[in-house]
């Protein structure tokens, strides 16, 4: 396949076509080579033509909760109150900035997840 910036949709498909055909080819030949650098003329191409939202402020904290093994009554010590914690899971409190301060502290989420709309 010859190499180039991808400009279309079509030759966005045809470039996944031809990743998928290469993927397992080895390091250092010439199809690994192609493979390397295929995947950067894709990604260039997906993060120009394919935003991605930030998460939801909520099921960020629920993510980072489940990724931490952390219950409900680990997020109330974080936040202060266990009714609390209880609200903003279910979406009846919003979040203030003062518990954006803590939630991005202490389970390293981006202040900018935690301030959208939800």
């Amino acid at each position: 396949m010859k190499l180039k910036i991808i400009k279309t949709e079509k030759e966005y498909e045809l470039a996944l076509q031809r990743l998928d055909e290469i993927f397992d080819a080895k390091p250092n030949t010439k199809e690994g080579d192609e493979l390397e650098l295929l995947a950067l003329i894709i990604e260039e191409y997906e993060d120009k033509n394919y935003e991605i939202a930030p998460p939801d402020p909520i099921e960020a904290i629920k993510f980072r909760m489940e990724q931490m093994n952390m219950n409900q009554s680990d997020l109330a010590t974080i936040l202060g109150h266990k009714s609390r914690a209880s609200e903003i899971l279910n979406r009846k409190r919003k979040l203030t900035l003062e518990m954006i301060r803590k939630l991005s502290k202490q389970l390293n989420i981006s202040s900018e997840v935690l301030v959208q709309e939800y």
